[in-house]
């Protein structure tokens, strides 16, 4: 999925803001686990459910009608430790100048996750560590890339094909730092012209 700069700029928010937007409003497939009527929520209907059958709803909804019981999620292509490591070996063994492709909507998926296991550290030891061994895993693939973004950012030349394999968050840095870094040398090469 493209997402417009100017999408972003018109509706007020950060690229990480609305790919979290875009994402808790994916529908994903659940199977309900009882009858239940037709439910209003703020602007949305969802309902009503045949035990057995699946549904297409959004993520949002679908997390809190599976808390209440109502519903289980069959598909809601979620990330877990096991394709974090996937990631993060891939990432590393990636050349300097070069990023592997993630998951859809992987940062938002890594955020939910993260607040997952964070809110299931309350229930003992074993789950605290799970957390962080995630929440490192995870600072590991963010700081991997983020020495490519850096150092693509502050290349002369790049093509749109180093932007493919770029997430709308990084592609945001990736301009912002290009903007900045652009600008510096201007300065520093005007200083030396007089």
């Amino acid at each position: 999925m493209y997402i417009l700069e100017a999408d972003i700029i018109l509706l007020g928010f950060s690229s990480i803001e609305y790919t979290d937007f875009i994402f808790e409003n994916t529908p994903v497939k659940v199977v309900a686990l009882r009858d239940s009527p037709r439910i209003d929520l703020v602007g949305v209907e969802v309902g009503p459910f045949e035990e057995g059958k699946e549904y297409f709803i959004r993520f949002w909804i679908a997390k809190q009608l599976e808390k209440s019981g109502l519903v289980r999620l069959s598909e809601d292509g979620s990330i877990s430790a096991a394709g974090l490591y996937k990631i993060q070996w891939k990432e590393r063994i990636q050349p300097a100048y070069q990023l592997s492709p993630l998951p859809e909507r992987f940062y938002p998926k890594l955020r939910y996750l993260l607040k997952e296991l964070k809110e299931q550290s309350k229930e003992g030891i074993e789950k605290i560590r799970e957390y962080e061994r995630v929440k490192q895993l995870s600072q590991d693939i963010i700081t991997c890339r983020l020495k490519k973004i850096i150092s693509l950012a502050s290349s002369s030349e790049y093509s749109e094909q180093i932007l493919k394999n770029m997430t709308v968050e990084e592609q945001e840095l990736f301009k912002e730092l290009r903007r900045i870094i652009s600008s510096w040398q201007s300065k520093i090469l005007e200083e030396t012209k007089s």
